[in-house]
């Protein structure tokens, strides 16, 4: 079988950055996707299409096929004000945001001065070339429900709140 749309494939992967630095690692074959569903990087997608359980791949993806080139308006001062009173802001922690579309999204404090709070909306690898060396664990048809909801279910049933 081949993956194509509405198939589960299942890999082995470790994704490394151009320093040779392993960014993320799953090397059991638990990592599941719902191919053509939008549930992986649309590079890391477009090559694995046609290719069967077994075969084995290396494949670099540039930022625009990842997660998008940074962008500097992603990044802003804010006031300290707009954060829970009793918790200590410090770079690293993450928050939940909205964009001005209303969209959430997820910020990165970057840095703490005084009552200003720089956080950082661009995706952590954003801007990154991504390389991944892939082996096809095994690959199924998907279930109607698993279609209809765009995610690879485990077994035995999903249940969305």
């Amino acid at each position: 079988m081949q993956i194509e749309n509405d198939r589960v494939v299942s890999l082995a992967y470790t994704l490394k950055d151009n320093d040779d630095n392993i960014i993320d690692q799953s090397d059991d074959g638990s990592f599941c996707y719902l191919h053509g569903a939008m549930n992986i990087i649309p590079g890391l997608e477009n090559a694995l299409t046609g290719k069967t359980a077994g075969d084995e791949l290396s494949v670099t993806v540039a930022p625009e096929d990842g997660y998008g080139k940074r962008d500097d308006e992603r990044i802003q001062n804010v006031p300290r004000e707009m954060f829970p009173e009793d918790q200590e802001i410090t770079a690293g922690m993450q928050f939940h945001a909205q964009n001005p579309d209303g969209h959430d999204i997820m910020v990165m404090v970057t840095k703490v001065e005084g009552d200003q709070v720089t956080v950082d909306g661009n995706h952590p690898l954003a801007g990154v070339e991504l390389n991944f060396d892939v082996k096809i664990m095994d690959i199924r048809a998907a279930t109607a429900e698993e279609i209809e909801h765009g995610h690879v279910h485990s077994p035995g049933g999903h249940h969305h709140d």
